[in-house]
């Protein structure tokens, strides 16, 4: 049997029932399909996560104060400099010490005054110099934060985030509201809607650091003060390197400070798991598939059985009926796979499209991808295409 009769002959044993051969080629279209998705979206996240790491995981670095061998006896290891200090390294954008303050047991923030029925609610504040909300990249829904002359004069004012904002009833600032801390008040200069780092003070109430050393004290040892520093593109390992020194050229063990990770450990973490998600799917698929094909050549072997015994008489071997059947359930995979690579690159695009992305796949997935529907597709024939070639003429032609 030549290569084009071969070929004839699986297209008409395809063709002569479409339907069911368009459902059984379902299950390699899916399988196929999502592989080729999973690919393509994968690479495509990953150099989204790659943007987003070098817009701002690469430019933050973090200095924790550790007080040293015996943080007991040193409150605060941050010089009142600091800022200053940090900001005349080349490379730094912002910089600034922050640290959450304690509160006394029945301390709770509010929008009135203790004693007039408003039971407030627990949250967090957070005593913080000018430079921190600089480097967390704040979007203001109104007003401002507060700069260094609060800071120097220690003005009892506040910046919270909008969601705060909303259980407290501040809705403008037009009135120069006020939080209450326990008895202490401030007034709230800037509603925050968002951050591009540092997302908890977004459920803070963040304060002057000198207003909160006036009213609280310097940070106790188990809360220790911690600085963060956003760094211009490439500049944050070498700025890790040179911060402690900075700070304190005598005492640079009273701070760790806690560079960017590698940027291929962060994607491989992020993408690991959604690969190994989405594979598993996709192999489900194309044994779904895989099962759907070779009972359909199965079925199919046993209807055409007077036609097989036909050939059997007429000269065919047991191994010209079995590349027969062979070559159509691969036919059937290659054109599962064909479709399922087109509506997996489809995907990726039009999802690309939809989230101003760039579509990254691989060539080697275009061309892989097809192949693979086609050998699951021969796969899923050997049995039905060993049955086949194991009739009879004789008993065949009888049925």
């Amino acid at each position: 049997m030549s290569s084009r009769d071969l070929l004839s002959e699986s297209a008409a044993g395809i063709l002569q029932r479409p339907a069911r051969s368009a459902l059984t080629a379902l299950g390699t279209v899916l399988g196929v399909g999502t592989f080729v998705a999973v690919l393509g979206l994968t690479a495509t996240t990953s150099s989204q996560i790659d943007s987003r790491f070098n817009e701002l995981t690469a430019t933050e670095v973090t200095v924790e104060d550790t007080g040293g061998a015996q943080p007991e006896f040193l409150d605060n290891a941050f010089p009142a400099d600091a800022d200053r200090r940090i900001g005349r390294l080349n490379g730094v954008r912002q910089a600034g010490v922050y640290w959450p303050v304690r509160l006394g047991p029945g301390d709770v923030v509010s929008a009135a005054p203790p004693g007039t029925g408003d039971e407030g609610e627990r949250t967090q504040v957070v005593a913080a110099s000018p430079g921190v909300l600089a480097a967390a990249g704040p979007v203001l829904a109104q007003g401002r934060t507060f700069d260094a002359y609060h800071d120097r004069r220690g003005e009892n004012v506040a910046v919270i985030g909008s969601g705060l904002a909303a259980r407290l009833g501040i809705t403008t600032l037009e009135t120069a509201p006020a939080v209450f801390v326990g008895d202490q008040a401030f007034t709230v200069i800037g509603i925050v809607e968002d951050v591009e780092r540092k997302a908890d003070l977004l459920l803070s109430v963040v304060v002057p650091r000198t207003a909160a050393e006036r009213i609280w004290g310097s940070p106790e040892s188990g809360e220790r003060a911690k600085m963060l520093i956003a760094t211009d593109l490439g500049a944050a390992r070498q700025i890790a390197s040179e911060a402690a020194l900075a700070l304190d050229p005598a005492h640079p063990e009273y701070f760790k400070v806690v560079p960017p990770p590698d940027p291929r450990t962060l994607r491989g973490n992020v993408t690991s798991d959604l690969d190994e998600l989405f594979m598993l799917l996709a192999g489900i698929c194309l044994v779904i598939g895989a099962v759907g094909i070779a009972n359909t050549t199965l079925v199919a072997v046993l209807e055409r059985t007077g036609e097989i015994g036909l050939r059997r008489a007429l000269g065919a071997r047991g191994r010209h009926i079995t590349v027969q059947f062979l070559a159509e359930s691969g036919a059937l995979g290659a054109l599962g796979g064909l479709i399922g690579t087109s509506l997996g690159t489809v995907t990726v695009v039009g999802m690309a499209v939809v989230r101003d992305w760039t579509p990254v796949i691989h060539p080697a997935t275009v061309v892989a991808a097809p192949a693979i529907g086609l050998v699951t597709g021969v796969l899923a024939g050997l049995y039905p295409a060993w049955r086949a070639s194991r009739i009879q003429p004789a008993e065949a032609l009888r049925r």
